[in-house]
């Protein structure tokens, strides 16, 4: 499976011999029927005896055995079959509505090595890439690869089930039965999450695919039996675009510094030496990483960001908002197609930009500014006491952005003046980098038959410097 053969493949010709098959399924089982409730049932009530009758009877037995394992092996060949129409048609849709939102930002998809995929400019210029167009880019050929693994995947999964349920015996039929793929990714999904924290990024990854394709009632059984270990393998990692909101400073590292340049960066350290002791660990923090020169993302204390700022208490409810009814909607509509039985659905919703204002938490207005956040997590519904649905979330929320300097503007900090141009300058010599920032919540749960007030902040724990264990780390 590569990008072309899954966007082009021809998925109504696998939608009709789905349908071949839930025909011969029936056909077979009223057969099964007619030999059981017939031909059986006479030949167990006739009274003769003899050499003939013994070989008769065991004839008939034999032959309405076939008929019923004839129809189990068609009815578990057209479930098996239908469940990876069904998936194949929503990560055929996925490729080409994501192939479509590249070709709106100016790029091409085609195919790379192994199932990858290359992302290109459409239009080829001199002028360098800034980080924006370089985070598309690899946000695209991430994602639309993804999909393609995802694919393969299923492509797999299915021929498991066909060859389990086939057996490779053209005489005996019936020796597995498929209600649908979840008796192959199930399985799966266990192993990986059994991991727990030791999983790779590439574990990780394709735990939240085969999450994606089990059916609701699979997912929630994996999540009540495993919900620990599926969060510590990286399970709510969010899926949103996440890129820079510009392109910074440019290109990095293509001017000498001089003299002035250098003055300068003894000055921005101080200035970040400073932090800790007017109360602002994380502008002291993001300084020092942006000075440190490394460029790697750093993670942010989303727990205490929550805590510590109003603007940014006030902006997630609304993100959650226009969603949570449809939320709702869909895993009641779960429930009840599975019978009553529980069901988890994956949720989030799209990027929304905030600010931290001046005129509000200082340390998290220096720190970071303007950034994007979102919430993601997963909605269940289980019978109550009475049978009637209780519908809860588990979420988080994430933050992400990239530390620059806009130049044009400047930062008094204490008895100093920063001009955000002199910082910009030091990305640009050399003397510092950007990074991005990124990090995510606990995990609380609400309940979402109440309509109450989602759950406040959790309690950060923190004793308030930048050198805390744990806070001055790279994501990676």
């Amino acid at each position: 499976m590569n990008y072309t053969r899954l966007m082009e493949a021809d998925l109504a010709k696998l939608g009709a011999a789905v349908a071949d098959w839930k025909r011969m399924a029936g056909d077979l089982h009223r057969l099964g029927g007619d030999a059981r409730d017939g031909l059986k049932a006479k030949a167990d009530k006739a009274q003769w005896e003899g050499v003939n009758a013994s070989v008769t009877r065991g004839f008939v037995d034999k032959t309405v055995k076939e008929f019923g394992d004839l129809g189990a092996q068609a009815q578990s060949l057209g479930a098996a079959l239908d469940d990876v129409h069904a998936e194949l048609k929503r990560l055929q849709q996925r490729a080409r509505d994501l192939t479509t939102a590249a070709k709106e930002d100016g790029l091409t998809v085609s195919d790379g090595k192994e199932g990858k995929v290359v992302i290109s400019e459409a239009l080829v210029c001199d002028v360098e890439r800034g980080q924006r167009k370089i985070d598309l880019m690899q946000w695209y050929a991430d994602t639309i690869t993804g999909v393609v693994l995802h694919a393969a995947e299923v492509d797999a999964a299915a021929v498991r089930a066909l060859r389990a349920s086939h057996g490779g015996d053209p005489h005996n039929a019936g020796h597995a039965t498929y209600t649908s793929l979840d008796q192959d990714m199930l399985p799966r999904a266990l192993k990986l999450a059994a991991l727990g924290a030791s999983a790779d990024e590439r574990q990780q990854k394709e735990l939240r695919r085969l999450w994606q394709s089990l059916s609701p009632e699979a997912r929630a059984q994996l999540w009540q039996g495993h919900r620990n270990d599926l969060l510590a393998a990286g399970l709510l990692i969010p899926q949103v675009k996440r890129v820079a909101a510009d392109d910074g400073a440019g290109p990095y590292n293509v001017e000498s510094p001089g003299v002035d340049d250098y003055w300068k960066e003894l000055l921005a350290n101080g200035i970040s030496n400073t932090g800790d002791f007017i109360g602002k660990p994380d502008a002291a923090r993001h300084m020092d990483h942006y000075l440190n020169g490394s460029g790697k993302t750093l993670d942010l204390d989303v727990d205490r960001m929550l805590a510590d700022d109003q603007n940014l208490r006030d902006v997630t409810p609304g993100v959650r908002a226009d969603e949570e009814g449809e939320w709702r909607r869909e895993v009641l509509e779960a429930f009840g197609k599975s019978g009553g039985k529980p069901v988890a659905i994956p949720v989030e919703t799209s990027g929304q930009g905030y600010h931290h204002v001046n005129g509000g938490d200082r340390n998290w207005y220096l720190a970071v500014g303007s950034a994007m956040t979102n919430t993601n997590g997963v909605v269940t519904a289980v019978p109550g006491p009475d049978g009637r649905p209780q519908v809860s979330i588990d979420y988080q929320v994430n933050v992400w952005d990239r530390y620059n300097w806009d130049p044009g503007k400047f930062t008094p900090i204490g008895a100093t003046t920063v001009t955000d141009a002199d910082m910009v300058r030091f990305h640009t010599t050399g003397q510092a980098r950007e990074f991005d920032m990124r990090g995510s919540s606990s995990v609380q749960q609400h309940d979402l038959n109440s309509g109450g007030s989602w759950p406040g902040p959790v309690d950060p724990g923190r004793d308030g410097t930048r050198t805390d264990p744990g806070r001055n780390t790279a994501a990676r």
